[in-house]
């Protein structure tokens, strides 16, 4: 029979005890909200993930800038499509990256707890997301801003909400620290299951790492450590576990919206597509490689506003323990 979720903050250095439940897939009782960013400053003019290619850039900026907005609004549409609303944050001269609002903040429950930037070519986004929070806050679309303390952490990019488990999946290692996984679950009072990342290519767990509507987990292994492999093997089940080809990687497909029975995300390989399709996903491919030149896909380019962490249930899961170290 369905159960309802369980967990406690046991350990006195912070780990996390979980029984992990899997939900049903949920109904949507709001509109679902996203924040992107006007795309009208973006450029690729540093280097600080393996993917930055300012030198493809300057060499035909104008067409990348026309590919960017025309890039920006394709996905745009697909969200209110899907039956999104989409908030805006202005653009900003001298903040390319601000375009990847995933990074923002993490939202659950219109709780926004704002991001903080390791890398000082990104630091100056901060007071800007934190502004657009607050409009969102007095909208009345968001209840609480804000920023984390004590550690770099990177939004969402970063720390994935799983509605079907209530829990997080909290990346580390090029971007944030790991202490933010501790900093995370005490600030939500939610099971966190902590991952951390192999490489700088895949600098973001959302580059690697995309929970789905219906209880699935698409990701790229050779993106985590063993140990983070391990950690994700223990809670969720084989068959639904969809293993990205280098491929879909590389074309940041696992950097997706999944919304509802709809996956949203850079042009994909026929074969992931059609992987997707055989679950029951629609797959709607859009042409992103403005972005790509800065590390970025779809899921990077938005940031969902209204997760909600309403108690999960699960048919015949076990009950596993998750630790943040």
């Amino acid at each position: 029979m369905w159960e309802s979720a369980s967990y406690s903050l046991t350990d006195r250095a912070g780990n996390i005890r979980a029984s992990e439940r899997l939900a049903p897939e949920p109904i949507m009782t709001q509109q679902p909200a996203y924040l992107m960013t006007d795309p009208a400053h973006f450029d690729v003019a540093y280097t600080i993930n393996p993917w930055m290619r300012p030198e493809v850039w300057t060499a035909d900026s104008a067409a990348h800038r026309r590919a960017a907005l025309s890039g920006s609004q394709a996905l745009r549409i697909a969200l209110e499509d899907s039956g999104a609303r989409v908030h805006t944050v202005p653009a900003q001269p001298g903040l390319p990256d601000l375009v990847f609002p995933a990074n923002a903040a993490i939202v659950l429950d219109g709780r926004a707890l704002a991001a903080r930037f390791r890398h000082p070519e990104r630091q100056g986004e901060e007071p800007h997301f934190i502004r657009a929070l607050e409009v969102l806050k007095d909208q009345g679309v968001l209840k609480e801003v804000v920023q984390i303390e004590g550690c770099f952490q990177e939004g969402a990019g970063d720390s994935h909400w799983d509605a079907a488990r209530g829990i997080f999946w909290v990346g580390s290692g090029p971007r944030s620290s790991a202490r933010s996984a501790e900093v995370i679950a005490d600030h939500f009072g939610r099971p966190v299951a902590h991952l951390p990342l192999a490489t700088d290519q895949f600098y973001h767990l959302d580059t690697c790492f995309c929970p789905l509507s219906g209880g699935e987990i698409l990701y790229y292994p050779p993106a985590l450590t063993p140990e983070a492999r391990a950690r994700l093997t223990e809670r969720v089940a084989p068959d639904l576990l969809i293993e990205a080809e280098a491929e879909d990687a590389a074309a940041f497909c696992v950097n997706a919206v999944s919304l509802g029975r709809t996956v949203i995300m850079a042009n994909p390989p026929e074969r992931l597509r059609g992987r997707l399709a055989e679950r029951g996903y629609t797959v709607l491919g859009v042409d992103l490689s403005a972005f790509m030149l800065s590390g970025g896909g779809a899921f990077c380019m938005t940031l969902r506003l209204d997760w909600q962490s309403a108690p999960a249930v699960t048919l015949n899961q076990p009950s596993l323990e998750s630790a943040c170290s």
